[in-house]
């Protein structure tokens, strides 16, 4: 089992960066492949990024290359999500996922966290 929580969110202008942070408990953390999603309202959930549970591979949905870096440290149990540049189309709850590799499909991650608010203004 593991757990995840997210925080750092929260309201930022346009062009301004967070950094989300997503707290993992269990002791088989290393093992698992680590990812963000996103839901906007009205809007699907969508894949964001993932890393695998080495760090070596990384994956991200076009509209966030080159502004968005996902990173871990196994030691401490956590996954970042450093936003940088950031749209008002970026505006989403924001959700950890965990899961045996590295997909897109919110099935193939059986845990998630509670979310949290990312709010870009224009």
């Amino acid at each position: 089992q593991v757990q995840l929580v997210e925080s750092g969110g929260g309201l930022v202008q346009a062009g301004g960066s967070l950094r989300l942070s997503c707290a993992a408990s269990g002791r088989t953390f290393s093992s698992y492949a680590m990812g963000w999603f996103r839901q906007a309202p009205g809007k699907e959930r969508e894949f964001v990024a993932a890393i695998s549970w080495s760090g070596a591979g990384t994956h991200y949905i076009d509209s966030v290359k080159g502004r968005f870096t996902i990173s871990r440290d196994n030691a401490k149990n956590t996954v970042l999500l450093q936003m940088n540049s950031l749209k008002p189309e970026d505006t989403a709850v924001y959700y950890c996922v965990a899961g045996p590799r590295v997909s897109t499909l919110g099935r193939d991650y059986p845990y998630w966290g509670q979310g949290t608010q990312v709010t870009v203004s224009s």
